[in-house]
């Protein structure tokens, strides 16, 4: 056994371009050996460690190797003294402390960025925001079976298992073309005036990444097909080549960690998620205060009170702009709604409560991601909720081992606004189901030009979907909606301020039931 982990430490160094010493090797070993079953994942935590230090030489001896070591084992036992963060059933994760990664196309990996990230980024960091969001399509879309390159010299026309596609930087560099989706509409147009080019599901907006499917003709004119989106990827594939980064933001698990969280999970049936959008403060006249309490009474009187309440901003039915001059009575609202909560005790105990900003609510701008909303506002309210979070939007929830992402965003509405051209009605005639195609095709939650919606450069990365995510919410002004597409479990919670609206979430079957009052 020894000598197997010997040789799986020594390739794995290898292909990361490391060599080795004996007394590297020994002390390598003595550590992976503390984790049974396990060995694989500490090998490729010890290496990405490595990976992040400065080092002399590309030679690993024990110098080299045990300050790094020292530091694993430091922070294991720190882990072990304090309650783990593993052992509770939702963990939440603000947008600012989800951790970047990127892809290097040369040694085929990602790797984490390590640093302060400042909000007030570069003007390099808007080129690396587009960059970084084709090289995370490039990478997965190069391990899809209808776009390997044949391992022998085949005829391509005969071919099953490649066909020709030109998309992105092979346009770039074979024929000065690039790959937003505008450009290729305006070509479309000129090359094909009477439009006869299939597109696939989704919303066809500028900066979205399309794969072109077609003929270069013998003028050097690219004749496109067929457009559409990079095939998705299933995340358990996407999970195999990541080395044990973690994208979410959770921190890694064992394998025993991971069973145990699953089993746990699989007995989780009772667990509900209570999610509300649009959830108004501001006006006391509205019956939205009547309709809050009675949520509040039935879910108080039920035998297994819900686990997580999730309220989605807006909370205030005018934008909180420099012409809003009614803070101060915001803050009592959110107060009022404390000693609502307070009042059922059920509910206080048991619930977790979690605030997530809407597009209007106040804050520094409209930029995604947006901050938590601020503690003047809150604090009334969690003198008599301890257990509230208040986050940010988008926002990520572990549940055990699921992955749910929170976005509050009129975005449907913005998508159809943005479209270059009608979505294709071959599939579905469903705006939301286009809008699902469209976000996770593009791992994206929010595809649009920065013009449309801007966000901060450097934290692009807090709204990605890489690896796909169990579940995603989609706070919307339009009506309720579910789909499941791929794997994934998507839904719009409706407007509570509007018609009353809101969905109970059982998370252990990703079952979605729509309420309304």
């Amino acid at each position: 056994m020894s000598g197997q982990i010997r040789k799986k430490i020594e390739k794995k160094l290898r292909i990361r371009g490391y060599g080795l010493k004996m007394d590297g090797l020994e002390e390598i070993l003595s550590f992976v050996n503390r984790f049974q079953d396990a060995e694989d994942e500490a090998i490729d935590l010890l290496l990405d460690h490595l990976d992040h230090q400065s080092l002399k030489s590309s030679i690993i001896d024990k110098e080299a190797v045990h300050p790094v070591i020292s530091l694993l084992l430091e922070a294991e036992a720190a882990e072990e003294e304090s309650p783990s963060s593993s052992s509770s059933s939702i963990r939440v994760v603000d947008a600012f402390l989800v951790p970047k990664f990127r892809y290097d196309p040369i040694k085929k990996h990602f790797f984490q960025h390590t640093g302060c990230l400042p909000i007030h980024g570069e003007a390099s960091a808007k080129a690396a925001l587009y960059r970084d969001r084709f090289l995370l399509l490039f990478q997965r879309v190069s391990r899809d079976q209808h776009f390997i390159k044949p391992a022998f010299d085949t005829d391509v026309e005969t071919s099953q298992s490649y066909q020709k596609y030109y998309w992105g930087s092979e346009f770039h560099k074979e024929n000065n073309f690039v790959g937003s989706y505008q450009q290729y509409n305006l070509w479309l147009v000129k090359e094909d005036g009477d439009g006869q080019y299939k597109i696939t599901t989704g919303f066809f907006t500028e900066n979205t990444i399309i794969v072109a499917e077609g003929e270069m003709l013998a003028e050097g004119i690219f004749q496109v097909n067929t457009c559409g989106f990079p095939p998705l990827e299933h995340r358990d594939k996407s999970l195999k080549v990541l080395s044990g980064h973690d994208f979410f933001g959770c921190g890694t698990l064992t394998k025993e960690d991971t069973l145990r969280l699953a089993d746990l999970e699989n007995r989780a049936v009772n667990d509900m998620f209570v999610i509300l959008s649009d959830i108004w403060l501001d006006n006391e006249q509205r019956r939205l205060w009547k309709s809050w309490e009675t949520v509040l009474d039935g879910f108080e009187n039920v035998e297994i009170v819900p686990s997580l309440f999730v309220f989605m901003g807006d909370f205030c039915s005018h934008p909180c702009n420099l012409s809003f001059h009614s803070f101060s009575s915001l803050r009592l609202q959110f107060g009022k709604l404390g000693r609502m909560i307070e009042a059922h005790p059920r509910l206080k105990e048991q619930s977790k409560f979690l605030f997530i900003p809407g597009p209007s609510d106040p804050g520094p701008s409209t930029t995604l991601p947006r901050c938590p909303l601020p503690k003047y506002l809150t604090e009334e309210l969690q003198k008599h909720v301890p257990n509230a979070i208040f986050s940010s939007n988008p926002c990520r929830v572990k549940f055990y081992t699921q992955e749910i992402v929170f976005f509050r965003q009129d975005l449907l509405y913005r998508m159809r606004r943005s479209c270059l051209i009608p979505p294709s009605s071959e599939e579905t005639d469903d705006p939301f189901e286009h809008l699902v195609a469209t976000i996770t095709h593009q791992s994206h939650l929010c595809p649009l030009p920065l013009f449309v919606q801007p966000i901060i450069w450097n934290y692009d990365h807090c709204l990605h979907l890489y690896p796909t995510p169990h579940t995603i919410v989609l706070g919307d002004r339009s009506e309720q909606k579910a789909f499941k597409y791929t794997g994934i479990t998507c839904f719009n919670p409706g407007s509570f301020s509007d018609d009353s609206t809101f969905v109970a979430y059982r998370p252990c079957n990703q079952e979605v039931e729509f309420s309304a009052l």
